[in-house]
């Protein structure tokens, strides 16, 4: 059985747990929101697609 989980549901659960430690402040938390949405923008945004999923892809092969 494989369970799936969206990659931006694990990311927000990452920035919940962050921000409930301490580890990251609300506005620290807001700039990187922001670069997130402008990097979306750009020519890089196609690269970064491209290498997370490569890499989402290569994580089931790790455990075999």
């Amino acid at each position: 059985m494989t369970l799936t989980i969206p990659l931006v549901l694990l990311l927000a659960v990452v920035v919940v747990l962050l921000l409930r430690f301490k580890a990251v402040g609300g506005g620290a938390l807001v700039v990187v929101a922001l670069f997130g949405f402008y990097l979306a923008h750009t020519g890089a945004a196609g690269t970064v697609n491209q290498l997370v999923t490569a890499l989402t892809d290569a994580l089931p092969g790790i455990s075999h």
